[in-house]
């Protein structure tokens, strides 16, 4: 899910910026500016787990964390639905679980950037709900609705042959409070405005339900693009002569095929490793031995493609309306 802020009007990070200024150079020797740029400009190279640890998990939201008293809370399925029911927390739990990984990105992740986490889910399949509730012939959208205030929705399709389900756990623990408690959407391959939070109400519709960020122009899909990123070494650090590098693919319902990586600003590419963790929902880690031949600046790039065929694009967009995407480049330099 994400949270209530003017995104057209967001200053590009730190962290952008210096993406975007990793121009992809060809080998050459190191000069003042050089040495200037990599004492002021130099990122540390990020650390991260294949599992993300839940006080590390991005988190943004529409509004606050609303406290929720489970021995009062329900989940109510109603609209065009044959037979609408009502279920307390432990009628939830009693039910047949399906555990699973799913990477969550907010649709306003810059490139390269740090709003996209990933983590093991418990819960129950939207689809054995809906099931249970017999949707009318007409339906053809799910609308879900949190504590919040906050809602959105979901095709009829999505909900019962996508995998979609309600999480109560979230890496083995009862699901955090700032997460969702006690009840959250997980819809594997959209952005996180249609993983509804603090969820109490689903409501199955005969028409095309707009939730608060499509009210404003945002997407009604939100399928997620696929990315990647380099995560070690970090931008504009001095590396050996021979260095592993390091990053993250995801390309949400569709998993990763490949990962590749250009020296020469993508005039050539050659595959890096896949670290797969098993999930075709979850990001993929990657790496990539190098030896240097000469000293000097490089440029790296990646580009993921997922098991569609479907390649990263090296187009520049803004979060607004359809989220973000271009390709990951830094620049590194190399000493003898």
């Amino acid at each position: 899910m994400t949270k209530k802020l003017p995104f057209n009007d967001r200053l590009i990070s730190r962290r952008s910026f210096l993406s975007a200024a990793g121009l992809c150079l060809l080998p050459a020797p190191l000069h003042a500016g050089d040495f200037i740029a990599r004492r002021f400009l130099a990122l540390p190279a990020r650390q991260t787990p294949p599992i993300t640890p839940i006080a590390e998990f991005y988190n943004v939201q529409y509004s606050g964390h609303p406290a929720v008293d489970i021995s009062q809370w329900t989940l109510k399925i109603t609209g065009r639905v044959s037979r609408p029911i009502t279920l307390s927390y432990q009628d939830l739990i009693a039910k047949p679980a399906i555990e699973r990984m799913v990477t969550l990105q907010c649709i306003d992740n810059e490139v390269a950037g740090a709003l996209i986490s990933n983590a093991v889910w418990k819960g129950v399949s939207l689809r054995d709900l809906l099931t249970e509730v017999q949707p009318h012939t007409t339906a053809v959208d799910v609308a879900l609705y949190g504590a919040d205030g906050y809602s959105d929705s979901i095709t009829l399709d999505r909900a019962m042959n996508y995998d979609v389900f309600l999480a109560y756990r979230m890496n083995g623990e009862t699901l955090p409070r700032r997460h969702g408690f006690p009840l959250r959407a997980v819809v594997p391959g959209l952005y996180g405005i249609k993983n509804v939070k603090w969820l109490t109400r689903i409501e199955v519709l005969d028409y095309d339900y707009k939730g608060y960020w499509q009210q404003k122009g945002w997407t009604d899909p939100a399928e997620i693009k696929v990315s990647s990123r380099i995560d070690a070494p970090g931008p504009y650090n001095t590396i050996s002569r021979k260095t592993t590098f390091h990053g993250i693919a995801f390309g949400g319902y569709n998993g990763i095929r490949t990962v590749e990586y250009s020296l020469d600003d993508g005039r050539t590419w050659r595959a890096a490793r896949l670290k797969p963790l098993g999930s075709s929902y979850a990001w993929v880690p990657w790496e990539f031995p190098w030896i240097a031949k000469a000293s000097g600046a490089y440029g790296v790039t990646v580009r993921a493609t997922n098991k569609m065929g479907e390649s990263q694009t090296d187009f520049n967009a803004r979060a607004f309306p359809e989220g973000t995407s271009g390709l990951h480049r830094i620049t590194v330099f190399m000493e003898r």
